[in-house]
């Protein structure tokens, strides 16, 4: 099958790479010509793990090509996904410029049947919308031409993206209620037979549903991170242990134990924007969400965490003082620093008059950068391994779980710091093992009553 595939971004990029690794043929549209001339010469310009192989191989198969060419790629295939950023407006509902600014350059270039698919996040309405904008710039050509919308969120992980979209838990499309239903269906299942072999992942919807499908499940997830960090907060308060409560209840075949990790809040593309547009749609409409207007709420006051207990410790005025941080991606494997907790932190210690030294292991040029832009660059060091950020620091913050932070060697941390302080906002370690060493270790939710109970 031929298809385009319009924005080259985490959702864009990867659909358009993985794709042809079964058969079909893809052409990825952008109009950033210094993004496509990157792709052209094979770099990557996103980090996700296994991407940069699956793109290099389809590229030379002959399956995968890139152009800023609108009418080429409208010409290409019968298939355009929408792919595009959907960035959040002032008011924090998502802006659909550039999804309808995608369907407009479809309508003006099509020269017979085309499937417009919406893959980008959007709010309920928007596959409408974009029916109607090709219906009006067909009308202003004068052009009868056949045309369908659909809805096909994408569910795919920061990180574990290729394997995501390869081995998919499910698979949801809405057809537009003026489809050709059988038409548009048909090309979606042939589309991912190759993706459900094993059994039928495929789920069927209207439009609307299959746009809020997208939301609730992102509101969802976020509202369990923001649920154990209200517990984690109350765990310290009365004695026990928000490891032990985690486990407790994620043991609970009802719940499951994913997104139960306590921590220094999300962030990320996704979660922060997509419960920001659901709680903007619904004002819309005159309907309160109050669970996920709390799960936002909480979820910023806890970005400030990590941040307030430093002050907490070292009063407000941290001139002279300098501080360590691991890890600033908003999760481990992928160089995503947008509404990352590490910005949060970093910003408030700065503006305290503090120094920090700074590492990750692949984030830290769109951390720089991020920083700069606030006026911060100045007072942060990017160091060239985690060991480097110790050297005279009065603590160590840990913001991001990758896997090298794991087992560190903590006789180095010790011997680095002025003090043996560990700010943990991940829990990665046993806060036994580090009180018997002699290290002031603070992690979230594990009192040290609870955590220092032997019960065999």
């Amino acid at each position: 099958m031929k298809l385009t595939i319009i924005g080259t971004g985490y959702v864009g990029l990867v659909t358009g790479a993985c794709l042809p690794d079964v058969g079909n043929h893809d052409c990825c549209l952008d109009l950033d010509q210094a993004k496509i001339a990157r792709l052209e010469r094979g770099e990557i310009p996103i980090y996700e793990p296994g991407l940069e192989g699956v793109v290099a191989h389809n590229v030379r198969a002959g399956r995968l090509r890139f152009t800023t060419d609108v009418a080429e790629s409208v010409g290409h295939g019968t298939v355009q996904m929408i792919a595009v950023g959907t960035p959040p407006s002032e008011d924090g509902s998502a802006d659909l410029s550039h999804v309808l600014a995608a369907a407009r350059n479809i309508a003006l270039h099509m020269d017979g049947y085309r499937l417009v698919v919406t893959k980008s996040t959007v709010p309920v309405g928007s596959c409408e919308r974009v029916y109607r904008e090709i219906a009006r710039v067909l009308a202003e050509r004068g052009a009868e031409l056949p045309y369908d919308c659909a809805s096909n969120p994408e569910f795919l992980k920061e990180g574990a993206a290729v394997d995501d979209f390869q081995k998919p838990d499910r698979i949801i499309v809405g057809i537009h209620a003026a489809a050709q239903r059988d038409r548009a269906l048909d090309l979606l299942r042939d589309l991912y037979a190759p993706f459900q072999r094993n059994h039928e992942r495929l789920l069927v919807m209207d439009a609307a549903s299959s746009e809020l499908s997208k939301y609730a499940a992102n509101a969802m997830l976020a509202s369990r991170i923001s649920f154990m960090n209200d517990l984690a907060r109350l765990a310290e308060a009365v004695g026990a242990d928000i490891e032990k409560v985690r486990v407790g209840i994620g043991s609970d075949p009802r719940i499951g134990s994913q997104f139960l990790y306590p921590g220094a809040g999300y962030g990320g593309s996704c979660f922060p924007k997509d419960v920001r547009a659901l709680l903007r749609s619904g004002d819309e409409r005159d309907i309160e969400l109050d669970m996920v207007a709390a799960t936002e709420r909480v979820n910023e006051r806890q970005k400030h965490l990590l941040a307030h207990r430093v002050i907490e410790r070292f009063g407000e005025d941290l001139a002279g003082r300098s501080f360590a941080i691991w890890g600033v991606a908003f999760k481990p494997s992928t160089d995503d620093v947008r509404e990352a907790p590490s910005l949060v932190t970093a910003e408030r210690l700065v503006r305290a008059g503090a120094l920090l030294r700074v590492f990750d292991p692949v984030a830290m040029p769109n951390f720089v950068a991020r920083l700069a832009e606030l006026g911060l660059e100045h007072a942060v060091t990017a160091c060239e391994s985690a060991y480097d950020t110790l050297d005279g620091a009065d603590a160590l913050l840990i913001h991001t779980e990758w896997k090298e932070f794991r087992s560190p060697d903590f006789e180095a941390i010790c011997a680095r710091l002025e003090r043996p302080l560990i700010l943990d906002g991940r829990n990665l370690y046993d806060p036994r093992r580090l009180a018997a060493m002699g290290i002031d270790y603070v992690p979230i939710g594990r009192s040290p009553e609870a955590t220092g109970r032997d019960l065999g």
